[in-house]
């Protein structure tokens, strides 16, 4: 709402003033006095509140018919708590008298005429437009909080259009509308006022690549959108105005916040006086409302899957006929990008990651689309963006900044936490980065300030540059539990496979070989044993994967109950480490159901002891083990089963705008030197 207006009112002369109803105006009592007045009273019609303000310690309020002294410490207010029935029809008489309020010296006669001019919209989150709201000029979070909130409209509602709904001034179908937030100017007041009175409603430059604002109009009963606010566009004249109006307004977001946006966007309108055709407009009143851009929400793997999305190969044949099976299974579609659209390429994850945006009548999901730009670069532009289905791309100024960092396996999110007392009921992000930001490879600035801006999924970085592809998901997931926090964090551990390895070989099943049944050397465990370059390797990344442990336990407030120890083995090429047999951590988690890498170890009285191992570790938990053979259409090429599948889930139930003051940092990683054990 605007500031308190002051009205210079004349004993020579009326005045004429327009008050807006629910705001007061100061009169100035004291300009424009008559020679030698030391007093006053005032009077107004029924329709007038009148209230004087004045310090006590100053002032003494007069009894009876006393006047009020013209003294500083005073202060005239007026308000009208409803529109006025005609032009001028209240009124307020002030009444100048000169020593000891005697004789009258003059009067001064002010003329009001109120009107309702109220911007409204859903203050309260919950579908409804709120009218003359007075928290609408602000935005706070909470379960108790309040502020309008506004989508962006990155969806395509209409299949013959080339790009999302928002990149046109054009709303093209009564879905689009769905997309938006409502917002209603209100008028009530004497048609007479509104003919001498301009409605300007605009936005700030800073804001006008932030939001588009459709102004909606009847022509021959069908409804008219026209585009009135956005990009160029930061003023417009609403010439249909007049007494008991309303005035209806769609805004659609066009950003999502990132580094030089926080999310907030401001929309107002501003009252003028125009009776003078001589001379400038006057402003009379400004009302204002804030939005907060609903932010991209990742969904982590305890949420219940809808989707999955797998290339098809023709050497991942036998792979999709097992993973078909098992999403079957799960009761969930399967999506499959042929080999037109995937043109050779296998590595859906890192193309693509799915999340979701939500406001309080509607939420779709949308899909993040990497800068990676391989054979499947146009997939999710081309064939998953569509009605109801978002998309969003961050890019680096020169595709020469992208590495394998920025690819999207080096992205997840935990379950919801607690950490230390503070509540973090969508997750955190995950994401990869270097130890020292000064070297080595990093996730690109624009992915990072993108992710961090989004606010409600504050971001952690993990250490992953010692991996050759450099991945979080290479060593590490999250899988659903009965128990506890609801989940189980799983890291892989060479420590752990080499400790199932020695217990092997001391029940005598040294000589069993791994990798049994496929094209490559086999390994006994024996051999692995005594490979003391392989365990020099596998101690390094220990002690790396022990860094992110003490990260992870920190950072999402776990303990070592709820972390779960995978055997895992690696190797080293170029000073960067690879899964020595597929990954088991880089499962896809459908529920219950878990797709893990088939590790082909060694087999023992007819059981692959790894995958004994891992059931027996997982099992109790509820889950449910499939092996997936990965090995030749996946492992021999640097990834496994989560790299080349993909899964959309249902959203979190809790609404965003419930979190209470999300935390807003760059993680900084100091370098504890008691990690390195």
């Amino acid at each position: 709402m605007s500031e308190k207006r002051t009205i210079q009112i004349s004993w020579q002369q009326a005045t004429y003033a327009t008050c807006v109803v629910g705001t007061k105006m100061t009169v100035d009592v004291y300009g424009s006095r008559p020679p030698g007045a030391t007093s006053f009273d005032i009077r107004g019609t029924p329709g007038v509140h009148i209230c004087i303000v004045y310090n006590p310690d100053i002032v003494k309020q007069p009894s009876g018919t006393g006047k009020w002294p013209l003294t500083t410490g005073l202060e005239v207010l007026l308000s009208m708590p409803s529109p006025s029935d005609s032009v001028s029809s209240d009124k307020v008489k002030v009444s100048y008298y000169g020593a000891k309020g005697k004789s009258l010296l003059g009067s001064a006669m002010l003329y009001l005429t109120s009107v309702v001019v109220s911007l409204d919209v859903d203050t309260d989150r919950n579908g409804l437009i709120n009218k003359k709201k007075s928290d609408k000029t602000s935005w706070t979070w909470g379960s108790h909080g309040h502020g309008a909130i506004l989508l962006v409209n990155c969806d395509k509602d209409n299949s013959k259009c080339n790009d999302v709904d928002n990149a046109d001034e054009i709303i093209n179908l009564n879905q689009d509308l769905k997309d938006m937030s409502c917002m209603i100017l209100r008028t009530s007041g004497p048609d007479a006022i509104f003919a001498s009175h301009k409605v300007i409603l605009h936005i700030s430059p800073s804001d006008s690549d932030k939001v588009g604002v459709f102004h909606a109009k009847i022509t021959n009963s069908d409804p008219q959108f026209q585009h009135v606010l956005g990009r160029n566009k930061l003023l417009y004249e609403i010439e249909d105005v007049s007494g008991e109006k309303e005035n209806t307004f769609f805004l659609e977001g066009l950003r999502f916040p990132d580094a030089d946006f926080s999310g907030l966007i401001t929309v107002g309108f501003t009252l003028l006086d125009c009776s003078e055709e001589s001379l400038p407009n006057i402003p009379v009143f400004t009302d204002l409302v804030v939005f907060r851009v609903a932010p991209w929400i990742m969904t982590p793997n305890t949420l219940e899957p809808e989707e999955v999305f797998v290339c098809r190969l023709p050497s991942n044949i036998e792979f999709l006929d097992q993973l078909t099976d098992l999403v079957k299974q799960a009761q969930c579609k399967l999506t499959v990008c042929e080999e037109d659209d995937n043109r050779g390429d296998r590595w859906i994850q890192d193309e693509m990651e799915f999340g979701y945006t939500e406001g309080p009548d509607k939420c779709f999901p949308v899909v993040f689309d990497s800068p990676r730009n391989g054979g499947l670069k146009d997939f999710p532009f081309k064939k998953i963006l569509g009605p109801d289905f978002g998309y969003v791309k961050r890019e680096p100024a020169s595709l020469f900044d992208v590495s394998s960092l920025d690819y999207f396996g080096n992205l997840e999110v935990s379950p919801p936490v607690t950490v230390k007392g503070r509540t973090y009921p969508l997750g955190r992000i995950l994401i990869g980065s270097n130890i020292l930001a000064s070297a080595g490879r990093r996730m690109n600035e624009a992915l990072r300030d993108f992710l961090f801006a989004q606010q409600v999924q504050a971001p952690v970085e993990l250490y992953v540059d010692w991996l050759l592809v450099g991945h979080v998901d290479e060593f590490m997931t999250f899988t659903p539990a009965h128990d506890r926090k609801g989940f189980r964090l799983l890291l892989a551990s060479p420590t752990v496979c080499y400790q199932l390895f020695q217990e092997k070989k001391q029940q005598g099943f040294g000589d069993a070989a791994m990798f049994q049944g496929i094209n490559t050397i086999q390994h006994s465990i024996d051999d692995l044993l005594s490979n003391e370059l392989m365990k020099a390797d596998n101690d390094y990344v220990q002690r790396c994967i022990n860094w992110n442990r003490n990260i992870l336990k920190a950072q999402l407030g776990l303990t070592e109950q709820d972390i779960i120890d995978v055997p895992a083995l690696f190797y080293l090429q170029d000073q960067k480490a690879l899964g020595f047999f597929p990954v088991m951590v880089n499962m896809i988690v459908l529920g219950k159901y878990l797709g893990i890498p088939k590790p082909f170890g060694p087999v023992i009285e007819g059981k692959c002891c790894l995958e004994e191992k891992v059931v027996s570790l997982l099992e109790p938990l509820g889950l449910s083990c499939t092996f997936l053979n990965d090995f030749a259409s996946y492992h021999q090429k640097y990834g496994d089963v989560h790299c080349g599948t993909n899964v959309r889930r249902q959203p979190f139930d809790f609404k965003w705008w419930h979190m209470r003051d999300p935390l807003i940092y760059k993680q900084t990683m100091n370098i504890p030197f008691n990690f390195w054990t």
